[in-house]
């Protein structure tokens, strides 16, 4: 058997997980200091949720682009560079909403991020349609985040 896919797997799931890190580094004081303070929408889950739901969505991120280079290699280089660009879109979010603490910039970012990975997952589905559906739902907990976004700008506007 050759390892080759299953390293580059394993290069998938480090580079989703530190997108992932990279995100909580912008999270860690803001979760500490200054979202416990903002008024929430109703249906905000408590803070615990937050790091399983994400650690989850990563790693089916990873298995995701995985299936589409193991079929395809890099000549689903499109597909992946669109992959990656809505992967940093979502560590942007992080570092704008929580980071720079700016609700109403990153709800504009976040709408774009949605798009972006609904594009993601129509590209992905043309060329391996297990890979679309593993994305799907990181789209649905991304609709929700911006509901969340959504409400934390409007109750919290000065």
């Amino acid at each position: 058997m050759d390892p080759k896919p299953w390293l580059v797997l394993i290069v998938f799931f480090a580079i989703c997980l530190s997108a992932g890190g990279l995100g909580s580094f912008f999270t860690a004081n803001s979760v500490r200091e200054w979202y416990p303070r903002l008024r929430k929408p109703p249906g905000t889950p408590p803070s615990w949720v937050f790091g399983p739901v994400w650690t989850t969505l990563y790693v089916l991120m990873a298995i995701s682009a995985w299936l589409v280079w193991r079929d395809y290699g890099w000549g689903a280089r499109s597909a992946l560079l669109i992959f990656f660009a809505q992967l940093a879109l979502n560590v942007a979010w992080s570092g704008i909403f929580f980071g720079s603490r700016m609700p109403g910039v990153a709800l504009a970012e976040i709408t774009i991020l949605w798009l972006a990975i609904a594009f993601n997952i129509f590209v992905f589905y043309g060329l391996q349609s297990t890979a679309a559906l593993l994305l799907l739902p990181y789209l649905l907990w991304v609709t929700y985040a911006t509901y969340l976004n959504f409400g934390i700008w409007r109750l919290n506007r000065q």
